[in-house]
């Protein structure tokens, strides 16, 4: 109900992905117990007050080494395809555009098992820190990197490969949206691009519509 949105701790729930980085990159296996508790304990309350089944909470703990793996080979693309960078440690620590990355995989997850208010809760706190907006909803594949990352938005519908780079400024977007008879937007239904493998995409590129696909290997 519009009551459980209001009394919704959105700090709680935004400090998942913290936690979850913590989880991932420096906790010792006791700190990691007390931390994967403290993650459940914030999901269970989120998800109580939005009507949503705990069981979901449980597949998504139950996805955290995947999303691990996800996240380690995002590191590895970072580190690799940025010549300033001196180790990982200074990705994990210092890069906001690498947290974006980290925040979609975690919101992405959620979005996945439907528990679509909260990954947009935390998609729009990683927005707001990073200035990257990336819907939960949005296909990424493996290895993927952003450089900078400032203004890069990307859409719910669009689709990513492997191993692409996305610079400060890129658009994934929209290029009409289409009305119903009584002039409302229509809601759902394919409508950003489809970028392939190995792709790297310069700064301020704007890419629109659903109908939309950049072959593999492109710049």
């Amino acid at each position: 109900t519009l009551k459980d949105n209001v009394q919704l701790d959105k700090k709680e729930l935004a400090s998942v992905v913290d936690d979850i980085k913590n989880l991932f990159f420096y906790d010792n296996d006791f700190q990691a117990a007390h931390t994967l508790e403290d993650i459940e304990n914030k999901l269970s309350n989120a998800f109580t007050k939005l009507n949503i089944d705990l069981s979901v909470k449980d597949s998504f703990i139950n996805r955290l080494p995947a999303i691990q793996d996800l996240c380690f080979k995002d590191l590895e693309s970072v580190y690799h395809g940025d010549p300033s960078c001196l180790n990982y440690t200074e990705i994990i620590v210092s890069y906001t555009a690498y947290y974006a990355i980290l925040a979609y995989r975690i919101a992405n997850e959620l979005y996945k098992l439907n528990a679509k208010i909260v990954a947009r809760v935390i998609a729009e706190h990683a927005h707001e820190t990073t200035g990257v907006d990336i819907n939960p909803g949005a296909t990424i594949g493996e290895y993927f990197s952003i450089d900078h990352g400032v203004g890069i938005v990307i859409g719910e519908t669009a689709v990513v490969g492997h191993h692409c780079r996305i610079y400060h400024g890129v658009t994934l977007g929209v290029r009409s949206f289409k009305k119903d008879e009584q002039g409302h937007l229509r809601k759902g239904g394919k409508r950003h691009p489809n970028i392939g493998n190995y792709v790297t995409i310069y700064a301020n590129a704007t890419i629109l519509g659903g109908d939309t696909y950049i072959k593999n290997n492109s710049i």
